[in-house]
């Protein structure tokens, strides 16, 4: 598996379908609900089949194993 890189957030928590695009892992949201009903997405090593799931500071995403953090909201 690649390294895992953090993603900074500017709230505490961010759905799944709006972390792949910010992150750069998948280029769409229509993109993002085709691979995670796919059950290609994992969170935290599970496979997640929610987009709309709540990501908390901490969680990994892997998609096609490439991985990203979710880091705490960025500094004002």
């Amino acid at each position: 598996m690649d390294e895992v890189f953090e993603v900074p957030i500017r709230d505490d928590v961010i759905r799944l379908g709006q972390f792949l695009k910010l992150a750069n892992l998948l280029e769409s949201g229509a993109e993002a609900k085709l691979i995670v009903a796919e059950g290609e997405v994992a969170v935290n090593g599970e496979t997640e089949l929610r987009r709309g799931r709540q990501l908390t500071a901490g969680d990994v995403v892997t998609v096609f194993g490439n991985s990203a953090r979710v880091g705490g909201p960025a500094p004002a």
